[in-house]
């Protein structure tokens, strides 16, 4: 199986889900001649099929794609689908969280819900069929950045519930929870969690 991403982080978290199914995830980094995809959707959903169905054709392979961002209610749910690259051309994570929390200053804590999106497609070259799910992971904006685990809106955000607080009773932003604890809990965890059974209908 290939994953539409260059991602590290997301290839990571990928294969720490998918292991346990036996499922051999790649990058589409180890294929030549697959060509970076335009994510110009104006839905998770849409883009997410894009990456998919492409990666899918020019590899041979199932591919599986997600397109994921972080919405915030009091942006009118920006940034959305332009998550990864809300800072402009050469985001980086850190830009988009320091433009992120400059958008909030002054706007107070009750006033800073968010939630992250994951839109999940897993597409069959052989077939053209194709598996989509979805799910969110809700939660806050902090006010500043803490943790150096996970990436992306991490280390600003602070899920809602028990995921939230520290073994002490602290606070925690995602970045700052173990790693596997925030893989299963997290909006992909969750997606991924929603995709299991029909991934294992393909194992046999």
């Amino acid at each position: 199986m290939v994953l539409a991403s260059r991602n590290r982080g997301k290839l990571r978290q990928f294969q720490e889900l998918l292991g346990p199914l036996g499922f051999d995830l790649r990058s589409v980094e180890e294929f030549e001649g697959v060509g970076e995809v335009v994510e110009d959707g104006e839905t998770f959903e849409a883009n997410a099929l894009k990456k998919a169905r492409e990666v899918g054709q020019a590899t041979g392979h199932l591919a599986l794609a997600d397109d994921s961002g972080i919405c915030v209610d009091a942006l009118g749910g920006a940034p959305g689908v332009y998550s990864a690259r809300y800072s402009g051309e050469g985001a980086t994570d850190v830009s988009n969280n320091l433009k992120l929390l400059d958008a909030l200053r002054g706007v107070r804590p009750e006033k800073r819900s968010a939630y992250y999106v994951a839109v999940v497609v897993l597409f069959d070259p052989a077939n053209g069929e194709t598996e989509t799910v979805r799910a969110q992971w809700h939660g806050r904006i902090a006010e500043s950045p803490r943790g150096k685990g996970g990436f992306g809106y991490d280390p600003i955000f602070v899920p809602d519930g028990a995921a939230g607080f520290g073994p002490e009773g602290e606070v925690v932003t995602s970045a700052e929870m173990d790693d596997a604890e925030r893989t299963r809990v997290s909006h992909r965890g969750q997606a991924f969690s929603m995709l299991e059974q029909r991934l294992l209908r393909r194992t046999g």
